[in-house]
């Protein structure tokens, strides 16, 4: 935890050295879960060819490791370098509706880097409860939940959700969901085509958004240039929602997260294991069971 501290306190140039090094550890000597992405490319990208889906994998590595250091970097990056570094293109969307006393919900991603979406608009005076899993590793677990309210954001674990709807209703804010996550319960998810695959999402952020009657954003990440970042909102659901039907929420940030993959995939997590579940195994669990 300490050298982790002293390490967030290096200049950007010296951190992207240590990236560098990180980059060809990550690639080349341990190949950090290789198999994973290039499976996970080549069943997404089937049109595209071994020396493209190499090139992807290559790509990511070095971004992967950027955003390793940069998290680290979080705690001690002052909110002008920020502010620089992560600019939302039209935070004036969310801005009207926490003016009119509405909460909001903005549903992200494992794109670019994600971590610091919650600090980058607190900075800008948009509140945010950032909702995530739990790690299970408490130092790591501890360590996170400090980084992640560096600059005001509030950390939020899922299993805790409820209740903080209950003891913050009456503030105005967004409510930010990571939702390419996989389900704890994959036989309950919302499956969909994703990337060419069956793939379960998290149902509770539709639930979250028809139950309280709140405004779903999708947030799309673009990489500018090394260490610089572009976020833009995107309306996927406004209510009242009594003619919308079940899953149309969820389909909508489907299709606008498949498509900013598609235009950048290097800035994915490939890495994650997020087709670890398919459909068959639980319609074959459900038929024993009945």
């Amino acid at each position: 935890m300490i050298f982790l501290r002293l390490l967030a306190r290096l200049p950007f140039p010296v951190l992207y050295g240590i990236s560098d090094v990180l980059y060809v550890i990550l690639a080349y000597v341990v190949r950090y879960r290789q198999q994973v992405i290039l499976e996970n490319l080549r069943l997404s990208f089937p049109d595209k060819s071994p020396e493209a889906i190499q090139r992807i994998a290559n790509n990511f590595y070095r971004n992967l490791s950027d955003i390793l250091v940069e998290t680290i970097k979080l705690s001690a990056i002052t909110p002008c370098e920020l502010k620089k570094r992560f600019l939302y293109t039209n935070p004036e969307l969310i801005k009207e509706y926490l003016s009119a006393g509405q909460t909001v919900i903005c549903t992200g991603s494992h794109q670019c880097n994600w971590e610091w979406v919650p600090s980058a608009a607190v900075i800008i005076d948009i509140p945010v409860d950032s909702v995530y899993k739990p790690l299970t590793n408490p130092d790591m677990e501890k360590f996170m939940q400090v980084l992640r309210a560096s600059h005001g954001a509030v950390p939020t674990p899922m299993n805790l959700l409820p209740r903080q709807m209950v003891a913050r209703k009456n503030i105005p804010r967004v409510i930010a969901l990571v939702a390419d996550q996989v389900p704890n319960v994959p036989e309950q998810g919302y499956w969909m085509d994703f990337l060419n695959r069956d793939t379960p999402f998290y149902p509770g952020t539709e639930r979250l958004a028809r139950s309280k009657n709140l405004p779903v954003f999708f947030l799309e990440l673009i990489r500018i240039r090394r260490g610089y970042y572009e976020g833009t909102f995107k309306l996927i659901g406004c209510p009242p929602y009594t003619n919308l039907p079940e899953g149309a929420i969820l389909e909508r940030y489907r299709d606008q997260l498949q498509a900013s993959i598609c235009k950048h995939p290097s800035d994915w997590l490939w890495s994650h294991k997020r087709w670890k579940h398919w459909r068959g195994k639980y319609a074959k669990i459900e038929a024993k069971l009945t």
